[in-house]
C-alpha cells in the first residue's frame, strides 16, 4: 500500500497553482521570490531565480534581498559578482542590500568599496542609500565616515538624524550625540520613540539621571511612549542608579515583555539589590513571560553575587526542563554562578559537560579557579584552552594573572604578561600591571612592585596605586604606603574605600589622628562608607549580618552560641585574639569585644544552630576577611568538624580541619 504523500505547504500550493496556469510571467515569478523570501525558503526562492530566462532589476534585487533577509549576507555579498557577470549594475536598492550585509558582517573595507562605487554612480547622496551608509559604517565602528555621508546628503529625513545621533552614542561621543539632537528639533525633524530611544543612549554613556528625566518628560508630553521607549527609560534609569525611578516605570508598563522584566531585574542587581532581583525573577516565572537567555543570564549574574547556590540550582534546573541550549553565555554564567556561590565541582560539572567551549567559557574556568586560590589549575586550563586552538583575549590574561597573584606564582605571573605581549600581540590594560603589583606586592617584594609601576608605558591609575597600597599594609612598609596613598586619594577623591585604607595605614602606624583626620573626610565630601556585612544561606532564605548586630529574630541565640564557640576555641584550640587587627584607638578589652562582634562569625554561629552537623557553612563578606577571623574560622572548621567556604571581598576561603585552601595568603 502506498504511503500517503505529506501535505503541501501555503507557499509551495500557490506555486504549484501558478505553474498550472502555464504562465512565465516575471512578474509573477518575482512575487515567488518574495514571497519564498518572507518565508525563510531561502532555496526555493533560488530555485525559482534559476528558472527567470529573461531577469530584470526586481528579480537580481529580490535575490540578494533574500538573502539579506535571511542572515546569510556573506552569500549576498559573493552573490554581487554573479549579477555583474549577468550585466546588471547594483541599482539604489542594490546598494541599500549590500550595504545591510556588510554592515552585519563588519566588513569595512568591502563597505568602502560599495561606498565608493555609490559615489561613481551618484548614488550616494539618496537619502535611502545614505541612510544605510551611514548604519554601515557605524555597525564597522567607523563614526568619521558616517558623519562624512551625512554632511553629503541633499535629503535628510528623521531616519538620517536619528542614524547619526545613535552613531555618535554608541561611539562615545555623547555630547556630540545631543548637539545632533538640538539641530534636528531646529530644523523642524519630527522627534518619534526611535529618535528619543537614540538620544536616551547618550543618557547611559553620561551617566545623566536629570537628562533621562528631561527625556522621559519629553515623550510623555508628545504622546511617544510606546513599550519599545519604555522599555529603554527604565533600562537608562537602572544603569543611572535610580532605582525608584525604575520601578515607577515599570509598574507603569501594563503590557511588560520579557525585556521590561529583564531590565528591571538588571536594575535591582546592578544596585545590589540582589534579593529584590531573585523575588522579581520568581514574580515573573508566575506571568505569562517566558524567561528567555537574556533574562537567565542576568538572574545567574545576581545568584553568583549574591552567593545563594540553592537558587543557583532553582534557574539551572529551570533551564535543563526547559531545554535551553547550554552553550555561549548561558554556560559560561552558569560556571561563573557555581564558582560565585562556592561550588567548584558543579562549576567543573557545567564547564567539562559543554560540547562547544569558546574563550568566554574557558575564561570564566581560569578565573573560577583563580577564585578559589587554585592557581595550578588555572594554568592547566589556560594550557588547554590554548592547545585546543582557542586564542587567549584581554580578559583570558587577566584572569590568569589574577589567578598567579592569589596562589603566589610570581615567576609564572611575570611569564604571562610577557606571553600576552609578545606572542599574542596584546597590549595590557591598567588591569594586568595591577595584578602583577599585586602579585609582587603581596608576595613581600614592595619595592620590586614599586619599580615595576615606574616602568609602565602607562600613566598608573588608581587600580594600580590602590593594589600597592594594599600589599604595604599587609608586609608593614608604611613609608612606601604613604606614596601610594597621595596618588591613589588623588586619583579618587570620590571613592569612600580609599579614604578607609588609608586611614587604616595611619592606624597601622599608630598615628591615630592622621587616621580620624583621613575618615573625617568621608564626611565632609558627603560620601558614605558601606557598612561591613556578612551573609549566610539557610534553606531559601539568606541572613544577612552586620558588626554587633542584634536586629535578627534569633539575635540572642546567636550571641549566645557565639560565646560558647569563642570558649571552646580558646579551650581547646588555643584561641588567643589578635587584636592588632582592630583599627580603633580604645582599651585592649574593647578591641577584643569589637573581634568577637565581626559579622562573618555571627554567620558562623547562626549556621551551626541552624544546620545539621557536618552541613558545610557558605558565607560571603562584603570585604576582605581580617586575619583574626582567619585563625577563629580555622580553628572553627576542626573543633566542630564542618567545612566552612568564606568568599570575602579578594577570594574564596575553603576551612577545613583547621587549615585554608589560601594556605595563609590572601
Amino acid at each position: 500500500m502506498q504511503g500517503r504523500q505529506p501535505a503541501a505547504s501555503p507557499s509551495t500550493a500557490l506555486h504549484a497553482a501558478i505553474l498550472k496556469c502555464g504562465s512565465e510571467v516575471n512578474i509573477q515569478h518575482n512575487a515567488l521570490l518574495v514571497m519564498y523570501t518572507k518565508c525563510g525558503h531561502v532555496y526555493s526562492a533560488l530555485r525559482v531565480f534559476r528558472e527567470i530566462n529573461e531577469k530584470d532589476y526586481i528579480s537580481w534585487n529580490s535575490m540578494l534581498s533574500c538573502y539579506v533577509q535571511n542572515s546569510l549576507y556573506a552569500e549576498a555579498i559573493k552573490f554581487i559578482a554573479e549579477m555583474f557577470q549577468g550585466g546588471f549594475q547594483p541599482d539604489n536598492a542594490c546598494i541599500v542590500s549590500l550595504c545591510s550585509a556588510v554592515g552585519h558582517l563588519g566588513w569595512l573595507i568591502n563597505g568602502r568599496e560599495v561606498h565608493a562605487y555609490a559615489i561613481k554612480k551618484l548614488l550616494d547622496t539618496d537619502t535611502q542609500v545614505g541612510n544605510t551608509l551611514m548604519d554601515m559604517y557605524m555597525k564597522c565602528q567607523y563614526t568619521e565616515y558616517s558623519t562624512h555621508v551625512f554632511e553629503r546628503m541633499r535629503i535628510k529625513d528623521h531616519i538620517s538624524w536619528t542614524t547619526i545621533i545613535t552613531c555618535y552614542a554608541r561611539s562615545s561621543q555623547h555630547f556630540e550625540a545631543l548637539e545632533k539632537f538640538r539641530e534636528a528639533r531646529k530644523e523642524g525633524i519630527k522627534v518619534d520613540p526611535m529618535m528619543i530611544g537614540s538620544i536616551i543612549e547618550a543618557c547611559s554613556g553620561l551617566k545623566t539621571s536629570l537628562l533621562a528625566k528631561q527625556l522621559h518628560s519629553f515623550a510623555i508630553r508628545n504622546d511617544l511612549l510606546d513599550l519599545v521607549l519604555k522599555n529603554r527609560i527604565l533600562d537608562i534609569y537602572g544603569q543611572c542608579g535610580e532605582v525608584y525611578h525604575s520601578l515607577r516605570m515599570f509598574e507603569t508598563v501594563e503590557e511588560k515583555d520579557i525585556v521590561t522584566w529583564t531590565s528591571m531585574i538588571n536594575c535591582y542587581a546592578n544596585s545590589g539589590l540582589l534579593n529584590e532581583a531573585v523575588a522579581l525573577f520568581a514574580e515573573m516565572q508566575n506571568t505569562d513571560i517566558q524567561p528567555d537567555s537574556v533574562a537567565l543570564v542576568s538572574i545567574l549574574g545576581a545568584v553568583a553575587d549574591l552567593s545563594s547556590l540553592a537558587k543557583g540550582k532553582e534557574v539551572h534546573g529551570f533551564l535543563i526542563r526547559r531545554n535551553f541550549l547550554m552553550e555561549g553565555a548561558t554556560v559560561s554564567s552558569l560556571v561563573d554562578m557555581y564558582s560565585g556561590c562556592g561550588s567548584m565541582s558543579n562549576a567543573l560539572k557545567v564547564f567539562n559537560g559543554a560540547k562547544c567551549k569558546d574563550v568566554v567559557l574557558w575564561t570564566a574556568m581560569i578565573n573560577a579557579a583563580g577564585m578559589h586560590g587554585y592557581g595550578k589549575q588555572a594554568i592547566d586550563l589556560f594550557k588547554r584552552m590554548v592547545e585546543t586552538g582557542v586564542a587567549p583575549d584581554h580578559v583570558s590574561f587577566l584572569a590568569l594573572l589574577y589567578a598567579c597573584s592569589h596562589s603566589k606564582l610570581v615567576d609564572e605571573g611575570k611569564c604571562y604578561l610577557d606571553m600576552m605581549e609578545t606572542m599574542y600581540r596584546l597590549e595590557p590594560w591598567q588591569e594586568h600591571y595591577a595584578c602583577v603589583v599585586d602579585l609582587l606586592g603581596r608576595s613581600g617584594k614592595t619595592e620590586d612592585a614599586y619599580e615595576f609601576i615606574k616602568s609602565m608605558p602607562l600613566e598608573p591609575k588608581s587600580v594600580v596605586w590602590c593594589a600597592l597600597l594594599g600589599a604595604c599594609r599587609i608586609h608593614k612598609t608604611h613609608e612606601l604606603a604613604m606614596v601610594a596613598a597621595d596618588k591613589l586619594l588623588e586619583l579618587e577623591p570620590d571613592n569612600p574605600g580609599n579614604y578607609v585604607l588609608v586611614s587604616n595605614i595611619f592606624a597601622e602606624m599608630g598615628k591615630w589622628s592622621n587616621a580620624k583626620e583621613v575618615k573625617a573626610k568621608i564626611s565632609e565630601r558627603g560620601l558614605r562608607k558601606d557598612p561591613a556585612c556578612s551573609w549566610i544561606e539557610i534553606g531559601n532564605n539568606v541572613h544577612t549580618f552586620t558588626a554587633r548586630d542584634h536586629t535578627h529574630r534569633d539575635a540572642e541565640r546567636i550571641h549566645l552560641k557565639l560565646a560558647e564557640i569563642t570558649e571552646k576555641l580558646r579551650k581547646e584550640g588555643g584561641y588567643i585574639e589578635d587584636t592588632r587587627f582592630v583599627l580603633h584607638d580604645v582599651s585592649e578589652e574593647e578591641k577584643v569585644d569589637v573581634l568577637h562582634r565581626h559579622s562573618e562569625r555571627l554567620a558562623i554561629a547562626f549556621g551551626l544552630i541552624s544546620t545539621h552537623p557536618g552541613t558545610p557553612l557558605r558565607i560571603t563578606k562584603n570585604l576582605r576577611v581580617c586575619g583574626d577571623c582567619h585563625e577563629f574560622t580555622k580553628l572553627a572548621s576542626k573543633l566542630f568538624e564542618r567545612e566552612i567556604v568564606v568568599r570575602d571581598a579578594n577570594r574564596f576561603h575553603h576551612f577545613r580541619a583547621g587549615s585554608c585552601s589560601c594556605g595563609d595568603f590572601w
